[in-house]
C-alpha cells in the first residue's frame, strides 16, 4: 500500500513494514538510557499545554500550564489521524474542548465534543480492561467543573462576562496560555489547550498517566477488543489479524501530516483510487498492530539517527537495534578523532596518508563490527513528500552488517583527500554529502537541489556505484574558479574536488601524496601551477607585499588553456625570480631545479597541448602545493613563510 491509495509495490512495501515491525519488537523495552522510548501501540504523540493533578477518587488537586510538551497519549485509530471536521476524541488526554463539560457554558468558541469523549472513556472504564487512573479521570470530568477549576488556578482566563477570553486585553503580563496557543485571525481559543493528567496513588507509581505502562497496556488491550474487521495480514501471514483501516501520520515531526499508507477518500474526493474498501481486503491488508509498531519504530529511528534535509529523511538502522555507523557523516565525524593535516618538509614526500587513513577506518569500524554481526539485517530507507499529505519511499536497501561496514569503509577510503575546511577543521577523508552539494552548486544551492544531490549520492555510498559524472565535473569547475570564491570556500572546494575526482577515476590509482614519477600531462601541469604560485608567494613575502599571485588569478584560464596561459604566468614570474635570487639564492636554485624536472617529465608534444585540463590537474596542483609547504614552527604553531592558510 503506497502513498495515496491502496496500491502495492511487491517486495518493497511489505518488506519495510516487516523490518520495522521486527525492529519494534527487538527494541521495545531495550531503548538506550537517556533516549526517547518507543511509542506504545494505540498511542500517539501530541503537544500538551496544561497538566492537571487528581487523586485516585477523581478530586481536583492542582493544575499548571506547561508550555508545549510532546506527550505520548492513548489514541484510537481514527483519533490519531483526525483533522478538519472529522474530530473523534482521544480516550484520555485531549483538548479542553473535549474534556470540559462546562466548555459551552463558559463561552467556548467551538463545538463541544464532551459527550463523545465521555462516552468513549466510560466504555473503557466499564470494560474488563479498565484502569483505576482512567476511572479517576472519568469521575472528575463527570463533575463538569474543569474550566472553572483551571480559572481558579489562573491557568485559563475569563472576562467580565464570565466567558473564556480569546485575546488578552486586561493589561499586565500576558498569561502563558496565550503564548503557547496558535492564533487564528489574532485570536486564541483557550479550548484548544490539550490536557494531560496526573493521578496520585502512592501504591501505583508513576502518577503521570503518560508514563504508566500498566495504563498503556490497559488501553491497548481495550482498543484491540473493539476491532471488527479480520483478514490476512500480508506482513505476518496471520489469517485472523485485525486489519488497519487507517495508518499513522506525524512520522517525521509533530506537525507532519503526510502518510506512507492511505486509503481512497469517501468524501471530498481529493483522490479517487481503484478500491472502495478501507481495510485493504481488495488489495493487501496490513494488521493494525503491525502498522502501529512499524510506524512507531520508524518515528523513533528518525528522531534518533536520521539524516534530515527539509522534508527529506534518510535513516539507516540495524533491525536488532545494534549501533551502526552513519553513512552520511564525513570521515572526521565518523572516526571522531580530529586530525591535523601534517605539514611536510620542503620538497620532501609525505608519509602515506592513504594507509594511515585505512588503518584508522578499520579500527573505528571494527568497534561497530564487534556489536553488529556480519549477517545482521541492516536497512537504509529514504523518505520524502511532494505534498503535505502524501509521502513516498524514495530509497530502500536491505543489507547485512558486513555489507554496510564494507561499503562505508570503501566510500571513505575511495573518496578520501586532505580536507581543509577552516583553521580548526582539517582532516584526511571523505566529505559529507551536504558538503559535496554545497561545493558543487555554491550560491545556486537551494533546499530542493540539495535534496536531489544527496539522493543521487545514496547509490554511491550504499551500493558502491560510481559518482554521477556531471556532479564531479561541477565540483572540479568550481574548485578551478579560485577568484570567484573566498579563501576558505576555495580551500574546502579544492579538497572535495580532489577527493571526488580521485575516487571517480579509481582505476588510475591516484595517491594522496605527490607522485614524482607520474608522467600524465594534466598532473604535470597542475604541479607547474603550484610551483609558480610558490615562487611568486615567496617573493611577495620577502618584499612585504600582500596580493594574489598571478597563478591564483589565472587558475580558471589555466584549466581551460594551460599551454598558452603558462607562458603568461612564466613571464610574470621574472621579477619574482630576480628578487628571490638576490635574497634567497639557495631556495630559488632548488625551485629552478624542480621546474626543470617537471618539464622534463612531459612526453611527446604534451607540453604544447593547449586543450582543456581534466580534474587530474587539481590532484597534481594540490600534492605539489603541499610538498612545497614549509614546516610549521614547533614552538609557536605558526609558519615563518606563506602557507595554504
Amino acid at each position: 500500500m503506497a502513498s495515496a491509495s491502496k496500491r502495492l509495490i511487491w517486495g518493497y512495501d511489505m518488506s519495510w513494514l516487516q523490518k520495522l515491525h521486527e525492529t519494534y519488537d527487538a527494541c521495545r523495552g531495550n531503548e538506550p538510557e537517556a533516549t526517547e522510548k518507543l511509542l506504545p501501540v494505540s498511542h500517539a504523540h501530541q503537544q500538551a499545554h496544561v497538566e492537571i493533578t487528581l487523586d485516585m477518587n477523581g478530586n481536583f488537586e492542582s493544575a499548571r500550564c506547561i508550555g508545549k510538551v510532546e506527550t505520548a497519549i492513548p489514541a484510537t485509530e481514527s483519533s490519531a489521524t483526525r483533522s478538519g471536521t472529522k474530530a473523534p476524541p482521544h480516550p484520555l488526554c485531549d483538548k479542553i474542548q473535549y474534556c470540559a463539560g462546562d466548555y459551552v457554558a463558559l463561552g467556548g468558541a467551538k463545538k463541544s465534543f464532551f459527550s463523545e469523549y465521555h462516552a468513549q472513556l466510560l466504555a473503557w472504564c466499564q470494560s474488563p480492561f479498565a484502569h483505576p487512573k482512567a476511572k479517576a479521570v472519568l469521575s472528575y470530568i463527570g463533575k463538569k467543573s474543569l474550566i472553572a477549576d483551571l480559572v481558579s488556578e489562573r491557568v485559563l482566563h475569563i472576562g467580565p462576562d464570565q466567558k473564556l477570553l480569546t485575546q488578552w486585553t486586561i493589561g499586565g503580563n500576558t498569561p502563558e496560555i496565550f503564548k503557547v496557543l496558535t492564533a487564528k485571525a489574532g485570536e486564541r481559543d483557550q479550548g484548544d489547550a490539550l490536557i494531560r493528567w496526573q493521578v496520585r496513588d502512592p501504591s501505583q507509581p508513576p502518577s503521570e498517566v503518560w508514563l504508566d505502562e500498566s495504563l498503556q497496556d490497559s488501553w491497548a488491550e481495550f482498543d484491540a477488543s473493539t476491532k471488527e474487521v479480520r483478514g490476512l495480514c500480508m506482513v505476518t501471514g496471520d489469517m485472523q489479524s485485525y486489519l488497519a483501516e487507517s495508518h499513522p501520520r506525524r512520522i517525521r515531526h509533530a506537525g507532519d501530516g503526510a502518510k506512507l499508507i492511505s486509503a481512497n477518500d469517501s468524501s471530498g474526493f481529493t483522490f479517487r483510487g481503484r478500491f472502495t474498501d478501507d481495510t485493504g481486503l481488495q488489495a493487501s491488508g496490513v494488521g493494525y498492530e503491525v502498522t502501529q509498531k512499524a510506524h512507531n519504530a520508524l518515528r523513533w529511528l528518525i528522531h534518533r539517527q536520521a539524516y534530515r534535509q527539509g522534508d527529506q529523511v534518510i535513516v539507516c538502522w540495524a533491525v536488532g537495534g545494534k549501533p551502526v555507523p552513519d553513512p552520511f557523516a564525513s570521515t572526521l565525524d565518523l572516526i571522531d578523532e580530529p586530525g591535523e593535516i601534517e605539514s611536510a618538509p620542503q620538497l620532501q614526500l609525505h608519509v602515506d596518508a592513504g594507509q594511515a587513513l585505512a588503518q584508522r577506518l578499520k579500527q573505528r569500524l571494527r568497534g561497530y563490527g564487534a556489536q553488529l554481526g556480519a549477517t545482521d539485517d541492516v536497512v537504509v530507507m529514504g523518505l520524502d513528500s511532494a505534498t503535505p499529505g502524501r509521502m513516498a519511499i524514495t530509497y530502500y536497501r536491505e543489507l547485512t552488517g558486513s555489507d554496510l561496514l564494507n561499503r562505508v569503509e570503501n566510500w571513505h577510503a575511495r573518496y578520501a583527500w586532505f580536507q581543509n575546511f577552516s583553521k580548526d577543521k582539517r582532516f584526511v577523508g571523505a566529505p559529507a554529502p551536504h558538503d559535496i552539494a554545497e561545493c558543487a552548486y555554491g550560491r545556486r544551492l537551494d533546499e530542493r537541489l540539495k535534496k536531489a544531490v544527496v539522493e543521487r549520492l545514496l547509490p554511491s555510498i550504499i551500493d558502491g556505484q560510481s559518482l554521477p559524472r556531471d556532479l564531479v565535473n561541477s565540483v572540479v569547475r568550481r574548485a578551478s574558479n579560485r577568484v570567484g570564491l573566498d579563501h576558505w570556500e576555495w580551500e574546502k572546494s579544492l579538497g572535495i574536488a580532489c577527493g571526488l575526482y580521485r575516487g571517480f577515476c579509481n582505476r588510475e590509482d591516484y595517491q594522496m601524496d605527490l607522485e614524482a614519477d607520474r608522467h600524465t600531462r594534466d598532473y604535470l601541469y597542475g604541479r607547474l601551477l603550484a610551483l609558480a604560485e610558490r615562487i611568486e608567494s615567496l617573493a611577495l613575502y620577502v618584499g612585504g607585499e600582500k596580493r594574489d599571485t598571478t597563478a591564483a588569478k589565472l587558475m580558471q584560464r589555466f584549466a581551460d588553456r594551460p599551454a598558452s596561459t603558462w607562458r603568461t604566468i612564466e613571464l610574470a614570474l621574472t621579477p619574482a625570480k630576480s628578487r628571490l635570487r638576490a635574497k634567497r639564492g639557495g631556495s630559488m636554485h632548488e625551485l629552478d631545479r624542480l621546474h626543470d624536472e617537471i618539464v622534463a617529465l612531459f612526453q611527446g608534444n604534451d607540453f604544447m597541448d593547449d586543450s582543456k585540463l581534466s580534474g587530474e590537474f587539481l590532484l597534481g596542483y594540490h600534492c605539489q602545493r603541499r610538498a612545497l609547504m614549509p614546516p610549521k614552527a614547533a614552538d609557536s604553531g605558526t609558519s615563518q613563510e606563506p602557507t595554504d592558510e
